[in-house]
């Protein structure tokens, strides 16, 4: 297993795995065999970065039998999705805002994310592991009252795409099993969610079959697997929230109001 992070140290953006509070260095594309430098740098000497830049986010919803059985809610027959504007993207440890057009719930959504890292169309199940780089940490932020606002028209893109809404990080771990991972999101020092990724309905690798037979998948394209039970507004003028999965790592931000 490696944990691989992206960050900026003295103006320069590099790539590496994180051991530890060491990161040693690598050059190259991240999803094309990078080659070590044989540097080394301290974590606490770096700005963490989101561990890759995607061209797209895809998300999902209604992915967890448990809780479409508390919305009382048929299980999708298809992966049922939307997309994330590339502008929200936010690494860890940095600030998510209110948008100054929206003054309703924000909510937070800790989530299982997929980075794939080689580009892929109309693969099999079977073949989804070849193409999955690692996982991550997802915090799909929610201006939740837009959803619906339109009757005529459910604004998911939107009330999900506000600058800092796109949350993910620190790090991409790779040769994972993600079927043993659990996600465990604290509010405010409040555990609000913990939950099995083998509770999905599509779970990763048929996931990401699904999806290349919707679009092509490109290297760096992150894919969050939806959220289950526990999911909540964050209401104090400050609030911390965290999204743990173990063996991936811990993504912290603060939500100013």
């Amino acid at each position: 297993m490696a944990h691989w992070v992206r960050f900026e140290k003295g103006g320069k953006i590099n790539i590496g795995i994180l051991e530890g509070d060491v990161i040693t260095l690598y050059e190259g594309d991240l999803f094309n065999t990078p080659h070590p430098t044989g540097d080394t740098v301290a974590l606490a000497d770096v700005t963490i970065l989101t561990p890759c830049d995607p061209g797209k986010m895809i998300c999902l919803w209604n992915n967890f039998h448990t809780l479409a059985a508390k919305m009382n809610s048929p299980e999708p027959q298809d992966p049922l999705f939307f997309l994330k504007a590339s502008s929200s993207f936010l690494a860890t440890d940095q600030i998510i805002r209110r948008p100054s057009s929206y003054t309703g719930k924000v909510v937070y959504e800790g989530e299982l994310g997929i980075v794939i890292g080689r580009d892929c169309s109309e693969i099999s199940e079977d073949e989804a592991g070849d193409y999955i780089f690692g996982y991550t940490c997802i915090n799909d932020v929610t201006a939740a009252e837009i959803i619906s606002k339109d009757p005529t028209f459910a604004q998911w893109t939107r009330a999900k795409s506000f600058d800092t809404f796109g949350v993910f990080g620190p790090a991409i771990a790779t040769n994972i099993d993600p079927m043993s991972l659990s996600i465990k999101t604290v509010l405010n020092g409040d555990e609000r969610q913990n939950y099995p990724v083998s509770d999905m309905i599509f779970p990763p690798h048929k996931l990401v079959s699904r999806l290349s037979c919707d679009m092509t998948l490109n290297a760096g394209d992150v894919i969050a697997c939806g959220t289950s039970i526990g999911v909540g507004s964050m209401k104090q003028p400050e609030n911390t929230i965290s999204i743990t999965i173990e063996g991936i790592g811990t993504l912290d931000n603060t939500f100013v109001q």
